[in-house]
C-alpha cells in the first residue's frame, strides 16, 4: 500500500534545492540531508532517484552544464562587450562558482565528471568553449581583429569573470565591474 504522495519531477526539485543550499550556505553545507530538507522531502527520496550522493551531484552538474547552451551568445547581435558581459554575468551569478568549489573538494565527483565530460573544470570549461565559439564567429564577422588570439581571450574572460564572482561574502560584482573587465580584456 502506498505511503506517500507521488512527487512530480523530484529530480528537478532536488537539483533546485541543492542549488539554493550551495548559493546560501556554500559547498561545505551541501549534504543529502540538507538537500532533502531544503526540498521538503523525506531523506530517502534522494536515494530513490540516485545511486548515491556523488551520483546526485554529478547529475546536478551535468544538468547545469546543459543549461549553459540556453544562454544567449548570438554572433552579430548587439555589441560584443554587452553580449559577453551578459553571458558572463549569467554564468557566474548562477551556481557555477559554488559548483567549481564543490568539484574542487570532492574527488569522487571530479572523477565521475571527468568520465562524462573529459578533462577540465565542469561548467567553466563548457562556458569557455561557448565563449571561444562566440569570439571565433565575431572575429569572422570582422567585429574582432583578424589577429585576435581567441584562445587567450576566452581563457582571460572566463578566469577574470570567475575571480570577480568568486568572493561569495562580498556579493556579486556590479554590472559595471563586469563590463570594465570585458572591455579591458578584449582587443
Amino acid at each position: 500500500m502506498p505511503t506517500g504522495v507521488h512527487i512530480q519531477d523530484a529530480r528537478s526539485q532536488l537539483f533546485d534545492a541543492a542549488e539554493r543550499v550551495l548559493l546560501r550556505d556554500g559547498p561545505h553545507a551541501l549534504t543529502s540531508r540538507a538537500v532533502t530538507a531544503e526540498a521538503g522531502f523525506a531523506k530517502g527520496v534522494l536515494h530513490r532517484h540516485f545511486a548515491d550522493f556523488d551520483a546526485f551531484l554529478s547529475e546536478l552538474v551535468l544538468d547545469r552544464v546543459a543549461r549553459l547552451s540556453a544562454l544567449p551568445l548570438v554572433p552579430g547581435a548587439g555589441s560584443v562587450v554587452d553580449t559577453l558581459t551578459a553571458f558572463l554575468t549569467d554564468v557566474f551569478s548562477s551556481v557555477a562558482v559554488a559548483i567549481v568549489a564543490l568539484i574542487t573538494f570532492r574527488d569522487d565527483l571530479r572523477q565521475r565528471l571527468r568520465a562524462a565530460l573529459g578533462p577540465g573544470i565542469p561548467l567553466a570549461s563548457e562556458a569557455a568553449a561557448l565563449v571561444h565559439g562566440y569570439l571565433t564567429a565575431e572575429r569572422s564577422l570582422g567585429r574582432l581583429p583578424a589577429d585576435a588570439d581567441i584562445d587567450a581571450l576566452g581563457l582571460a574572460l572566463i578566469g577574470s569573470a570567475h575571480m570577480l564572482f568568486a568572493d561569495r561574502q562580498a556579493g556579486p560584482p556590479s554590472p559595471d565591474a563586469v563590463r570594465r573587465m570585458v572591455v579591458t580584456v578584449l582587443p
